[in-house]
Parts: C-alpha cells; sequence; structure tokens
C-alpha cells in the first residue's frame, strides 16, 4: 500500500507493495497535529436496519462537512455535501463472507472476525452477491468494474460517505478528539492489538454507533485515488477521479500506528483486478446502500 505522493517525512517502512508474499507488512507514521474546522451543517443518524445476512446497518443522515485535513498534503479541507446512506454497522465478518460468497480468505479465522486478504475486487464482487441474495440490483458491472450509483444494491462507500460516516459531526482529527490519548477505547491498532485483527464491535462505537470506523482493519472505498483530487471534487456527492491505478483505503489497521487513524488520513492500494493472489491481512469493508422511497 501506498501514498503515491512524494512526501519527504514519510520512512521507507510505510510502504507495501502488492504481490503473493502473504507475510503482515505495517506501515508506522509519525504523528503530526491536526487542526479541524467545524462543517457547516452535520445531521446525526439515527433509525437503523437489519439487512440479510445478518447485517446490522445505519441510516446516516445527509449533511454537509469539511472533508480533509491541513496537515495532509494530499487531503486539503474542502467542504463537501452527501447524501442520506445506509452503512453497515461492523465490518463485514468472516461468517457473512463465506454465506454470500461461499469461501474465507481470511488469514486470522473467526466466524466474527472481519473478513480480510480481500482485494477491492473482491469486496465489490461480495457487494454483488449479497444484492442478488436480497433481490436488489447490483451496483457493479464486473466486466468494467464501474458502479452505478442509482442501483438499490450494495456497494462500497465513496470516500467522501466513509469519513463522514467516520467523523460523525466532528471536527477533531479523530472523531473522539484531538489527540490519540482515547485511541484504544475505539481502535485496534499497532500498540493493543497483540499482532492481529480481533472480532468486530469490541470498541467503543462513534457517536453514529458505528464500531471499528479506526484501525482493526483498512477499508476499501469505491473511489480511484488521485493525490490532488480534493482540488478538483465536486462539492456535492464526490465519487472520485474517473479512472485510476488504485483505490482509496481508510481508517489505519491493526498493525498500523495511532497516526493512520485519523478521521482524514488517506492511504491507497492497487484493487487486484486480475492478480490471482489474496489482498494482505490488513484490508476489509463494509457495505453501503442509497436510501429510497421505499427503504424503511
Amino acid at each position: 500500500m501506498r501514498k503515491t505522493i512524494a512526501l519527504s517525512f514519510v520512512p521507507a517502512a510505510m510502504l507495501l507493495f502488492c504481490g503473493c508474499d502473504h507475510s503482515p507488512k505495517a506501515a508506522v507514521a509519525e504523528a503530526k497535529p491536526a487542526p479541524s474546522a467545524a462543517p457547516a451543517s452535520v445531521q446525526k443518524a439515527s433509525e437503523a436496519t437489519t439487512s440479510a445476512p445478518a447485517a446490522e446497518m445505519v441510516k446516516i443522515a445527509g449533511g454537509r462537512f469539511l472533508m480533509g485535513e491541513k496537515s495532509e498534503p494530499d487531503a486539503p479541507p474542502h467542504e463537501v455535501s452527501v447524501s442520506s446512506f445506509y452503512m453497515d454497522k461492523n465490518l463485514v465478518t468472516q461468517e457473512q463472507y463465506q454465506k454470500v460468497v461461499g469461501s474465507n480468505p481470511s488469514r486470522w479465522k473467526g466466524d466474527k472476525n472481519p473478513v480480510e486478504q480481500v482485494r477491492w475486487s473482491d469486496a465489490v464482487t461480495f457487494c454483488n452477491k449479497r444484492s442478488e441474495l436480497e433481490k436488489l440490483e447490483p451496483c457493479y458491472d464486473l466486466k468494467t468494474w464501474k458502479c452505478n450509483f442509482e442501483a438499490n444494491g450494495y456497494r462500497l462507500p465513496t470516500e467522501a460517505e466513509w469519513e463522514f460516516a467516520c467523523r460523525a459531526g466532528s471536527t477533531t482529527a479523530y472523531f473522539f478528539g484531538d489527540t490519540p490519548s482515547k485511541l484504544g477505547d475505539y481502535a485496534w491498532f499497532d500498540k493493543n492489538s497483540g499482532g492481529h485483527p480481533h472480532p468486530v464491535g469490541q470498541k467503543r462505537a462513534n457517536a453514529w454507533e458505528l464500531f471499528d470506523m479506526a484501525g482493526n482493519l483498512w477499508e476499501w472505498c469505491n473511489d480511484f485515488y488521485k493525490p490532488d483530487y480534493y482540488q478538483e471534487s465536486p462539492r456535492e456527492n464526490p465519487r472520485g477521479p474517473a479512472a485510476g491505478e488504485n483505490k482509496v483505503v481508510r481508517g489505519g489497521a491493526w498493525r498500523f500506528s495511532d497516526d493512520t487513524c485519523r478521521a482524514g488520513y488517506r492511504y491507497n492500494e492497487s484493487p487486484g483486478y486480475a492478480d490471482v493472489c489474496f489482498g494482505y491481512d490488513i484490508y476489509g469493508f463494509r457495505c453501503v446502500r442509497k436510501v429510497t422511497g421505499g427503504v424503511n
């Protein structure tokens, strides 16, 4: 995994490369201060629903917020508006993935553990199969990998949706404050994970009842990664560049430092369209779906 911008302060250990070697790879970043700014309007999520197989979702009421972080060269703060959407309360578990796909690629086995060693392409394939099981319209064309945002099925969150949901109305570096002093209450990261991911939902949720939005596993987003995308991003429902080499991942992971768990921290990885190997054991995902008049 790599941030494809030239950052002189990022050590070589920060870089992860794709391949068939599944040995754990980690990144450690030096903590930096993270100033924040208040969003213009934030609506608290409420309303929860249940969606098979055994995945509780939370309705995130749309609104405006200040996306990004001044301390990150590829994330200049800018105002963004997102529409309402449903998001999985937890990372997709191995039990859920097995039920939908029929296999479990994870290294760290456990029904309630988040599924890992999944590529972006595996995650969107799961989204389509989950949609089909619930008789919803799949969002992805698996030949072109394009997402139909008008479909009512499951998809990965856009980067803007992910950050909006992670922040949960907060304007600080972390969704619970500006320093990582309380991170252990909310996240599994390099200092407390014991060298492996953990079952979902064991730490405290954010203000919108979403668990593991920081740490445990990096979460795949739908967007292609581009270092200067924020400079051209539309204000309404940004969906990332039209093309690119890597996809955005967010949230930090069990082998990574507290710095990477900040709400505005961006990273990226190859989507693995054709690679026969599974992804690393630091990548997972959660699904979202659009709110329509027919959804309660």
